[in-house]
């Protein structure tokens, strides 16, 4: 599979603790990182035996009975604040988060959310510790409910019940603001991103069309969440084409990755070095295809899961 990067100009428009300005986004790494070695780990859900099958990059697998196929999602995040990713599910029949945190190897039971809300567990609140959240579509509306871990709850209107939500800490503040992104009225028009932020100003920024799938992520590492699309091709195996609005540069990087029609979208700090690396899972061969930040010419090609499995990175594509 061929990497073709493209840098375009564009005109100029508008780690662990403690946290501080642009850690927010190792937040989603930590989310992935099941030993703690501040690397995302290969991580799959497999809906005929319930199992979570994690290929730890320190050496070792952790397989764990977690989940119930058809009503639980899984929701990795940092529940507990040790930095390491804990194993979790939300279950949409019953309002219920089931989490088993990684300091204490103890089960947390929350009851947050109702039938039908979609989760968004990210860290709201800066404290390193990633929140339980719901987003739910009433009335035309999309209204988020946090349950802050430093106290205290959030509810916030933002968005349209036809809006897709994209939460990324898009200024860099160690926080995940609210975001979404809008589609246009046609397969092809132009979507749009609204975010709100912290100190209560917002962001409107157009980029990508209708049909295409959000894939927030820090790609050029300058700890601010960078506006960024996957598009699919034509037909089945036609190349899936990346569109990243480099938040440092102002620049765009259009790479070609993945196929049309067979793979997921897995991106994540893979190789450790604080940038979200492009990657997708590949269903047909339960392979994963990375291209890592420090070293694109190396690509890695992992062989972990089979067809049918969910790849656990894929919670963060919208």
């Amino acid at each position: 599979m061929a990497v073709a990067i493209i840098t375009l100009f564009v005109g100029s428009i508008w780690a662990q603790k403690p946290i501080g300005p642009g850690t927010g986004n190792l937040r989603l790494r930590e989310a992935m990182d099941y030993d703690g070695d501040k690397k995302a780990d290969l991580t799959i859900f497999r809906p005929g035996d319930s199992n979570w099958y994690i290929a730890k990059s320190g050496g070792g697998v952790i397989v764990q009975n977690w989940g119930i196929p058809n009503d639980d999602t899984p929701t990795p995040g940092d529940y507990d604040g040790d930095g390491k990713g804990d194993i979790s599910v939300y279950r949409d029949s019953a309002g219920m988060w089931f989490t088993i945190l990684s300091k204490t190897g103890t089960v947390s039971v929350v009851n947050w959310g109702i039938s039908g809300d979609e989760p968004v567990a990210r860290d709201y609140d800066g404290d390193g510790i990633t929140d339980y959240a719901v987003v739910r579509r009433s009335g035309g509306a999309m209204t988020w409910f946090v349950l802050k871990s430093s106290g205290g709850v959030d509810v916030v209107q933002w968005g349209l019940s036809t809006d897709f939500a994209v939460p990324g800490d898009y200024d860099g503040d160690g926080k995940f603001d609210y975001a979404v992104q809008r589609p246009g009225a046609g397969q092809n028009d132009q979507a749009y991103y609204f975010v709100l932020k912290h100190d209560g100003s917002t962001i409107f920024f157009p980029w990508g069309i209708s049909t295409d799938l959000a894939v927030p992520g820090d790609y050029d590492g300058d700890g601010k969440t960078d506006f960024a699309v996957v598009r699919g091709g034509a037909t089945p195996n036609d190349p899936l084409t990346w569109f990243i609005f480099q938040s440092s540069t102002q620049t765009v990087r259009v790479v070609n990755w993945g196929l049309t029609g067979d793979d997921l979208l897995t991106q994540n700090d893979y190789d450790g070095d604080g940038i979200t690396d492009i990657a997708v899972w590949r269903n047909s061969s339960g392979t994963f295809f990375i291209i890592p930040s420090s070293n694109p010419s190396a690509v890695s090609v992992v062989w972990w899961g089979t067809n049918g499995d969910f790849p656990v990175a894929a919670y963060d594509t919208h």
